[in-house]
């Protein structure tokens, strides 16, 4: 099982777990320890793994570290664990304390779900208030699996990492910064467009126009660029998979109960969008739909009783159905179809509940 495969599945593991870890130390031996392990660090090795590891402070002696990855008998990476509840904010000075005490050149900050990452970029010595790095292990991307695994014991190499510790950073905070201006535009970013493209004087009146008009065009350009990477993703995996004969001769609608039920453009672009969330999580031949006349129905394995969503777009509304673990429906009205991709969360529980259902039976 290579690095990615290994990660995501302990995520999984974190997620169907956490509701039963009711303490810190529980926190530690559940989740943190075979976090490291995962990272190719043997936990039950001193040399490697040292846990309750002592970093005095000035006259304060025996101030302990949860643990410290060892790399030549000196610490390479302190760690404080809090609990899976408990918000991290708070106890950013405890580890910043320890920081400058020791050789280590990282820290890093968990609750056995959020992992954040700090070394000393601003000022030597001196642990950053920010991280560089930090992910949700439950629900990690593969840019920052990548990121992660530098960390590994067979990939750590110090100065790679503090070449990269930078990048991080500020790309971290340029993503902030653009998610607010994508967000709600600041002035200056409406003026600098509407003088590329209006040549009268911008007046406070004007700059309110263009202010709406700029809201709109970003996010009308988001969802295009969504559009365009799905039917992208959608032309590539048609490429790729065997056609099959019988199916493309197949009819685009059903009958049941004498009444013939179609199968619509928009139903089945639906249907390839919630394929397309899941194909990070499951393989998508799994993913099957059936028509009827109320509602369209995605299915997990072409079972009927594992009924991922519902589309009903038949109406004058559009709702999309979600399914908790008791396989209680929700509907909640979209607005386009790319709002489909807002339940990605919710989708990828639902499949993650079958297939743990799955294996409970077997």
């Amino acid at each position: 099982m290579d690095f990615k495969d290994e990660i995501k599945l302990f995520g999984d593991k974190v997620e169907k777990l956490k509701n039963q870890i009711l303490t810190e130390e529980a926190t530690k031996n559940a989740f943190i320890m075979p976090f490291i392990k995962v990272l190719g660090y043997d936990v039950f090795d001193p040399f490697e793994v040292m846990p309750e590891f002592i970093a005095d402070i000035g006259i304060k002696k025996g101030e302990k570290v949860d643990y410290a990855i060892l790399k030549e008998g000196k610490p390479s990476i302190l760690i404080e664990c809090k609990h899976w509840g408990e918000s991290l904010d708070p106890h950013n000075s405890q580890l910043f304390r320890y920081f400058h005490t020791t050789a280590a050149k990282f820290g890093l900050l968990s609750n056995g779900i959020i992992y954040r990452f700090y070394t000393d970029l601003a000022e030597q010595n001196k642990m950053d208030e920010k991280p560089f790095f930090e992910f949700n292990v439950t629900d990690i991307k593969d840019n920052q699996i990548e990121e992660l695994k530098k960390f590994h014991k067979s990939y750590f190499n110090l100065e790679n990492i503090q070449t990269t510790a930078s990048e991080l950073k500020y790309m971290n905070e340029l993503k902030t910064l653009i998610n607010i201006e994508f967000q709600n535009p600041s002035e200056g970013l409406i003026k600098l467009f509407a003088k590329q493209i209006y040549k009268g004087m911008l007046t406070s009146k004007m700059v309110e126009q263009f202010g709406a008009l700029t809201r709109k065009s970003i996010q009308q350009y988001i969802n295009d660029l969504i559009t365009d990477r799905l039917k992208s993703a959608l032309k590539k995996e048609n490429e790729a998979e065997p056609s099959d004969p019988e199916k493309e001769l197949a009819p685009t609608s059903t009958e049941e109960k004498g009444a013939v039920i179609e199968t619509t453009e928009e139903e089945k672009e639906g249907y390839m969008i919630v394929k397309t969330i899941l194909r990070q999580l499951i393989k998508p031949a799994r993913v099957a739909y059936r028509d009827a006349q109320s509602y369209f129905a995605i299915l997990l394995d072409d079972n009927n009783r594992k009924t991922i969503c519902r589309l009903y777009f038949n109406g004058s509304r559009k709702y999309i159905g979600t399914f908790d673990e008791q396989k209680k429906e929700t509907k909640t009205e979209i607005m386009t179809l790319d709002d489909i991709f807002k339940f990605e969360e919710t989708l990828h529980r639902t499949v993650n509940w079958y297939d743990s259902e799955k294996v409970q039976v077997s």
